[in-house]
C-alpha cells in the first residue's frame, strides 16, 4: 500500500458541537511490546478546544473489500473531556493536540506509524525547500470526498524559508487555501525517483511533514474620524506545524494503563 492510500484510510473527520476539523490516527508503539500500538488521534488543539461538550465523533471507515475498494462508514464517539477536564495533551509551544483513544475493531484499517514523522535530519537529507510539492488531506467546510467519509486530497508547495531548525521555525507556509474544517489535516510528502544529494534515487520517499493549524491572513486596521474597523485579506496560504512537534508531544505522553 502506498502512502496516499494509507493516509486516506488513517485520516478522519472530527465533529463536535461548535467545532469541525480533521485528524489523523497514528500508532504509538507500546514500550514493553513494540509489536503493539496505541491508537493516537493527532489534530490541531483548537479543533478539540472549540468543542462545546465532552464528546466528538470521528468519521472513519471499515474495509469491506479492499480489492473492490468497498468501505463502510463508521461514526465513533470519543470522550474528550471528563468533568470539564481535557482528556488530550497539548503541546506547550504550538497549536497541536494528541490523545490516546479506543476504537472498535476494524474502525480504521490503517494507522500511520510514528516512524513516518519527518525529523530535521530527514528534511535535510531529502533537501525539502521552497517549491517542494506536498499533499494534504482535510474536510473543507466539513465536505467529504465520498459517501463513506474519506477526506479530500489537495496539494501545494512549501512557500516559506528557512525550514530548519524546526524547533525554532515551528511552522512553515504551505501554498494552498485553508478553509474551516482543514485544521488538523495531515500534510505529507510522496515523491517517486526523487532528486537529492546530487543524484536521482530510484524508488520513492515519503513521510508526514506536519499538521495544518490555520490560514495566513493580513489584517489591516482602518481608523477614520467616526469609525474604526479592521479588514482581513486571505493570502491563500496555510500554516503547517512541523512533524517534529508531533513526535515530541507523543513521546512525553504517559501511555494508557493496561486493564486485565
Amino acid at each position: 500500500m502506498n502512502i496516499n492510500t494509507a493516509m486516506m484510510e488513517a485520516t478522519c473527520k472530527v465533529v463536535g458541537p461548535g467545532s469541525t476539523g480533521t485528524g489523523v490516527i497514528m500508532g504509538t508503539p507500546d514500550t514493553a511490546n513494540s509489536s503493539l500500538m496505541y491508537y493516537t488521534l493527532v489534530t490541531a488543539h483548537h479543533v478539540l478546544d472549540g468543542v462545546q461538550g465532552d464528546r466528538v465523533v470521528l468519521v472513519l471507515r471499515k474495509v469491506i473489500d479492499r480489492t473492490q475498494q468497498k468501505y463502510q462508514r463508521i461514526e465513533v464517539p470519543i470522550q474528550i473531556r471528563t468533568n470539564g477536564v481535557a482528556a488530550w495533551a497539548k503541546h506547550p509551544d504550538v497549536d497541536l493536540a494528541a490523545a490516546f483513544i479506543s476504537l472498535p475493531e476494524g474502525a480504521t484499517p490503517t494507522v500511520i506509524p510514528t516512524s513516518l514523522l519527518l525529523t530535521d535530519e530527514r528534511i535535510r537529507e531529502f533537501e525539502l525547500s521552497p517549491g517542494t510539492e506536498l499533499l494534504c488531506l482535510g474536510y473543507p467546510f466539513g465536505a467529504e470526498g465520498s459517501d463513506v467519509g474519506f477526506a479530500i486530497l489537495r496539494s501545494g508547495k512549501i512557500a516559506s524559508y528557512p525550514l530548519l531548525p524546526t524547533s525554532v521555525t515551528k511552522t512553515f507556509l504551505f501554498d494552498f487555501t485553508v478553509f474551516p474544517g482543514n485544521s488538523g489535516g495531515p500534510v505529507y510528502l510522496y515523491q517517486t525517483n526523487p532528486v537529492y544529494g546530487g543524484g536521482t534515487h530510484i524508488g520513492s520517499i515519503q513521510g508526514l511533514v506536519g499538521i495544518v493549524t490555520r490560514e495566513r491572513n493580513i489584517t489591516q486596521k482602518i481608523e477614520q474620524l467616526y469609525e474604526k474597523r479592521e479588514t482581513v485579506t486571505p493570502l491563500a496560504l496555510g500554516e503547517v506545524i512541523h512533524a517534529s512537534f508531533i513526535k515530541d508531544l507523543i513521546s512525553k505522553m504517559p501511555l494508557p494503563v493496561k486493564t486485565k
